[in-house]
């Protein structure tokens, strides 16, 4: 225990300290530009970063996130501040946490993860534009106005009107905070915020430029408890939930980037949400700002090094220690150069990123009119137009029918009808489908995961109609059997994906749903199934092989020669998850390699070995048996198994040596698991006998051949490795015929 106790305090003081310097150093700037922003007393940022410190590192389900105030809600503090004034705005961020707190205690965190990113993305932007065209008239010397638009109008206006101190002080700030990522990384370890401040106070001190000043004297010790808002109690309800809405979304939301920052332990979301509650509950309390997971500083806080919530809170001691111990050395920050830094990250908050994020996925329209609307009507306004666009892209996505058609080289249609199919989709189908010429062959494969009554009816109807016309229509379920339940009048659900029989390409006729329409006469049923079976690769299978194909017509390049038996349970590409071109298959009973100038003399074997390694080139030479082989129950049996069958009685008398070693290590006494050690000695022998040819020894000795054993366990569909074990008589037997110069 004292051991652990020791070890834990020892990794705060290597990692967690140093981390919290440098996010403490990055909190104190960005904190007074956003309370700027927000329209509060710059001391209410510098609270706010103290508690989501103390309060919200302590108590929060993220170890390394970090909390404070937040850009994205400026917008909202800024409108909430000129319409109910600063002290009621202290309230309203504390009934938010409240309201926080009771959402994290009954588990609801999860549902903020619902909220479309495009939407949050978008907001964020829409307030970052904001943001900076507000602060760009602080930084020509001006004021801001009330909307953006208000400040789009007087921007002309203002340009005329330039103050030059004040300008200088502004185009420093963004001139360092520009070029400070450029710079080495041992000036880089100081935070580009605090440089900037630190370049833009010095130069106007130095200077004696005329610009505005930050001053903090005795504003963190003036304090009032916080008053209920005056007005419309609808209004102020619905300003409470925003306040905690967004900053409860803006806070899991980081929380899930930061996660994947780092390897620590997962975040618990519940768990955060209650801890910014009682965070924003207390700042609210002190006169702080609404605080919120903050991705700047706790980015920061990952890279520096962090392991634990130590780092954030003592982030939030290190801020709490400055405004009261060292509040004197902000008056000489400009705050043009807050202004500055202001419209820098208001720029910032346009992430390219997140655009090309979002196109990826087809939700442009989704960000650019939240982005729009918060800037034209504000912030609630935009997110709930965004979110509306986004329910209704959604509801298309769920609805949206595709249908395509091509005609097959026999004459038949080939239709392919995708999506979910619900009755919103039913007048395009319909539409499609009467396209399709009367008294066609039809083969219709339905990929899709939902069908409700009014697509059945739709698609039921069409092919009694059709077939009624004299065409026919093969439906192929590639999923879900909702067309056949629904046809034989199974009562379903309306979930999607219900419970199913497989139906893959790799399954037995037998036990495949879909069953062969017979086109040949009974006693031809194998060639019935084949031909059905070519078929259905013609429609479902050649249009998505095809071009490895048409690139394997030009040459065969494969890496492996697979010599294996010829039962029908063994299915090489099957077992091995290779693919056209890769495997040149051997296959006959018992899979045997007769051995170098054995009788009887059989070269059908030794012609592909030839083929495979002399000509295209192989790398690996794979010997594959199988459990229960009824090759080596007839070699077990001494080839009485193989009654009157003469041509594998001689094929046979090529295992002999499988089963003289099988004798040499197991004795002549059978056991009940005796067939399938001889399966594996057998693949041991053939390995052996792969290297009675000199070709194949030479490459294997020279390392440009690998020589594999298989077992393939067909009880159990395993697969094993059996390694080669060579005998010392074989051996030299073998490098007697290399140095004799036999082929």
């Amino acid at each position: 225990m004292i051991r652990d106790t020791k070890s834990s305090w020892l990794s705060t003081l290597r990692h967690d300290v140093p981390a919290s310097l440098v996010v403490f150093l990055v909190a104190v700037p960005l904190s007074l530009g956003i309370a700027m922003a927000s329209g509060a007393p710059l001391a209410a940022g510098l609270i706010a970063a103290a508690v989501g410190g103390l309060v919200g590192g302590a108590l929060g389900g993220s170890a390394v996130q970090v909390s404070g105030p937040a850009a994205g809600l400026s917008l909202v503090v800024v409108d909430l501040v000129q319409t109910y004034g600063w002290r009621a705005t202290c309230m309203i961020t504390l009934l938010a946490g409240a309201v926080q707190l009771l959402l994290g205690m009954f588990k609801a965190a999860r549902a903020a993860l619902a909220v479309s990113p495009a939407v949050i993305h978008g907001m964020l932007a829409g307030v970052g534009v904001i943001i900076a065209l507000a602060q760009l008239h602080v930084v020509l010397g001006g004021s801001s106005q009330r909307s953006a638009v208000a400040n789009l109008i007087e921007l002309p206006g203002q340009i005329a009107d330039l103050h030059g101190h004040k300008v200088a002080v502004g185009l420093l700030t963004i001139t360092v905070l520009a070029l400070w990522t450029r710079l080495p990384k041992q000036i880089k370890v100081v935070p580009a915020p605090l440089a900037a401040l630190f370049a833009a106070g010095m130069t106007a001190w130095w200077f004696n430029w005329d610009v505005s000043r930050v001053d903090l004297s005795g504003s963190i010790t003036e304090w009032a408890f916080p008053v209920l808002p005056q007005g419309d109690w609808h209004l102020v309800v619905g300003a409470v939930l925003l306040v905690a809405l967004l900053a409860g979304c803006e806070s899991l939301l980081c929380c899930v980037a930061v996660d994947g920052l780092h390897g620590g332990r997962r975040a618990d979301l519940d768990q955060e949400l209650t801890g910014q509650g009682v965070a924003n509950m207390v700042s609210g309390a002190l006169g702080g700002l609404p605080v919120a997971g903050v991705i700047v500083r706790s980015t920061a806080n990952v890279q520096a090094g962090a392991r634990s919530r130590w780092s954030a809170m003592l982030h939030g001691a290190w801020v709490l220690m400055f405004a009261l111990g060292f509040g004197w050395a902000i008056q000489l920050i400009p705050l043009e150069a807050l202004a500055a830094l202001l419209m820098f990250i208001g720029v910032q908050m346009v992430n390219l990123g997140h655009i090309r994020k979002v196109h990826g996925h087809g939700e442009v329209p989704v960000y650019v009119v939240t982005l729009v609307a918060v800037i034209l009507l504000g912030l609630a306004e935009g997110v709930l137009a965004g979110l509306a666009l986004a329910a209704l892209l959604a509801l298309r996505r769920l609805t949206w029918v595709t249908v395509l058609k091509r005609e097959d080289r026999d004459g038949r249609l080939h239709v392919t009808i995708s999506g979910s199919l619900t009755f919103l989709g039913v007048p395009r189908l319909t539409h499609e489908l009467r396209t399709i010429p009367a008294g066609s062959a039809v083969d219709l494969d339905l990929n899709i995961d939902f069908m409700d009554n009014g697509a059945f009816e739709a698609i039921h109807s069409w092919r009694l109609d059709h077939e009624r016309m004299g065409g026919t229509v093969d439906i192929d379920e590639l999923h879900d059997e909702w067309y056949t339940l629904a046809a034989s009048g199974v009562r379903m659900f309306p979930v999607k994906s219900p419970p199913k029989a497989p139906d893959r390409w790799w399954l037995p006729w037998a036990h495949r749903r879909r069953a062969v329409r017979p086109s040949a006469p009974v006693n031809d049923e194998a060639e019935c199934l084949l031909t059905a079976g070519a078929r259905e690769f013609h429609r479902r299978t050649a249009p998505l092989v095809r071009p490895i194909f048409t690139e394997l017509a030009r040459k065969q390049q494969p890496s492996h020669l697979f010599i294996t038996c010829a039962d029908s349970r063994i299915v090489p590409s099957l077992i091995t998850a290779s693919g056209p071109g890769d495997l040149f298959t051997v296959r006959n009973i018992g899979n045997l390699v007769p051995r170098r100038g054995s009788e009887p003399h059989d070269d059908s074997v030794v012609a592909a070995i030839e083929y495979a390694t002399q000509v295209l080139g192989v790398h690996t030479i794979t010997v594959c048996g199988h459990s229960g082989c009824g090759a080596m129950a007839g070699v077990l049996s001494g080839g009485v198994q193989a009654g009157s069958l003469p041509g594998l009685r001689r094929w046979l008398r090529h295992g002999d040596h499988s089963l003289a070693r099988f004798i040499d290590t197991e004795g002549d006494r059978l056991h009940s698991g005796a067939l399938d050690v001889l399966c594996r000695v057998n693949v041991q022998q053939q390995l052996e006998n792969l290297r009675t040819y000199r070709k194949v020894d030479e490459q294997v000795r020279a390392g440009k051949l690998e020589l594999v054993g298989l077992f393939f366990d067909i009880g159990s569909a395993r697969v094993h490795m059996v390694p080669p074990l060579r005998s010392s008589l074989s051996v030299k037997m073998a490098d007697r015929r290399v140095a004799a110069g036999e082929e």
